[in-house]
């Protein structure tokens, strides 16, 4: 359903701009006798770039230029992916920087014995060189009715075509660097989602939610109830879409799992007496803003407006996925016995499973069983070790510069959470399974902290954690020293 109403909302999104520009863009007669074929056929390649070209002569007044913009816009809607490749292709390539003037710009700057004045007219010739058409050409869209607009989606194909191709890059770049300005989060407006929002922008919650799944206007209507929230970022050029949106339920104590926390048919909690605020969805809508972060400054602003609001909550917490465990530990069984991996105890609970399999392949062939969660004897024998291996994962895996490598842990962890509990079956789904055999966690942001943690993982990379995922990392510790004595 989420898929087939993200596309219905697309082709209106797209709708929606040609019916604006349409009577812009007929004020001029524009370059294409007839609309270029939607896959931008040869013939087609000259005259679109005569219509490039006319955007970039900046001819009569603004106007006119809004017209052209307009009519250029709208041929690449016109267009179908192939064509709007290919357009996007020739825009990169032939309004480009010019070369030979960034290389005398370059040239001039190293002259020696350049005055102070001299100096900086070389340096903004040079920042003046290195700006490439395109990007003049691009930036005229803003100044279109749901210009904006049109640029993030525009910037949504280009990542889906620029893998490998370094010109489609350059000129992302370019593009990430308009928005990421435009995009600044001092412009952007916090506001409360509920259920009598205009439907037009729930429907676009129910498309866009990337964590867990909304399953239908109940669904959503129960994640809006009294004792949840939902609050969302906005642009004021693109004031009905949202760009990034977080979900919150309140509750009494910490969530341990998402079945419970979702369940539509659980009473209502009474909001005033909770003492926990539980951040289980964060979900950015917009895939044209990919990179341009400012899911961190939405966290920290409904912390303060719930603190503001619900005087007796004490814990700022998530419930959150862990979408790289499952795979991570895949490649780990993969390339290590798994006799390495486990305690003597540990071993001896896999074997005395009713399976017929060596010891060397257990854990993964219980791991692949559709229902393993629901037997007692597989739920006890697994929940030591994968709990052990899901906190070094967590705490000690890293990318590269000292990152987590598990994108969600670096995301809260360089806002200034901490590790608080990892969470047994706290997922059960499909995907719950398929991501991290079924584990959730809670990072917990605790307003005291905030500022030391952040530092001390940004700058040393080094991740706090509670008590408790403390002793999941000490029971690894002494699982190694075991290995060291045995052999």
């Amino acid at each position: 359903m989420s898929e087939v109403t993200r596309v219905s909302l697309l082709n209106r999104t797209v709708q929606n701009i040609r019916d604006v520009w349409r009577d812009m863009a007929d004020r001029t007669s524009g370059i294409f006798s007839a609309s270029p074929s939607p896959g931008l056929a040869d013939k087609d390649v000259e005259p679109l770039k005569a219509q490039m070209r006319d955007c970039l002569e900046a001819r009569g007044g603004e106007v006119s230029a809004r017209s052209r913009a307009a009519n250029l816009g709208r041929t690449f809607l016109s267009l179908n992916s192939r064509g709007r490749r290919r357009f996007l292709q020739i825009l990169a390539n032939d309004f480009d920087v010019d070369r030979a003037a960034v290389d005398r710009a370059v040239a001039a700057l190293q002259k020696p014995d350049l005055d102070m004045a001299a100096r900086i007219k070389a340096e903004q010739d040079l920042r003046q060189a290195l700006r490439p058409p395109r990007l003049r050409l691009i930036t005229q869209f803003n100044g279109l009715p749901e210009g904006v607009h049109f640029l993030v989606d525009l910037r949504a194909e280009l990542l889906s075509f620029c893998k490998g191709n370094p010109t489609l890059m350059a000129m992302e770049r370019d593009l990430k660097f308009l928005l990421s300005s435009w995009f600044d989060v001092g412009f952007l407006e916090l506001q409360r989602i509920t259920w009598d929002s205009p439907a037009s922008l729930l429907e676009k919650l129910i498309a866009y939610e990337a964590v867990h799944a909304i399953k239908g206007w109940d669904d959503l209507k129960n994640r809006l109830g009294s004792d949840r929230r939902c609050f969302a970022f906005f642009h004021p050029r693109m004031p009905n879409e949202p760009l990034i949106f977080v979900q919150v339920a309140l509750l009494n104590g910490m969530a341990d799992n998402i079945q419970t926390l979702l369940d539509e048919e659980a009473p209502a909690l009474d909001a005033a007496a909770a003492d926990t605020a539980i951040f289980y969805s964060i979900t950015n809508a917009q895939a044209g803003l990919s990179g341009i972060s400012f899911g961190s400054f939405l966290i920290k602003r409904v912390v303060d407006v719930l603190a503001a609001e619900f005087r007796g909550l004490k814990t700022f917490a998530t419930l959150s996925p862990i979408p790289g465990f499952q795979p991570w530990l895949n490649a780990k069984m993969a390339r290590t016995p798994v006799s390495d991996l486990l305690l003597p105890t540990e071993r001896k609970a896999l074997a005395a499973l009713p399976l017929d399999v060596e010891e060397s392949g257990m854990l993964q062939t219980i791991l692949r069983l559709p229902n393993w969660h629901k037997k007692p004897d597989y739920v006890q024998a697994l929940k030591a070790p994968l709990m052990r291996f899901c906190a070094q994962y967590l705490a000690e895996e890293k990318r590269e510069q000292g990152m987590a490598y598990d994108r969600v842990a670096h995301f809260h962890l360089s806002n200034g959470a901490r590790i608080e509990r990892l969470n047994w079956l706290g997922n059960t789904s499909v995907e719950g399974f398929t991501q991290s055999a079924g584990m959730m966690v809670n990072y917990r942001y605790k307003l005291d902290d905030i500022e030391a943690n952040h530092e001390v993982y940004t700058g040393e990379g080094r991740v706090r954690v509670s008590s408790s995922v403390r002793s999941l990392l000490r029971s690894r510790t002494s699982a190694l020293l075991e290995f060291s004595r045995q052999g």
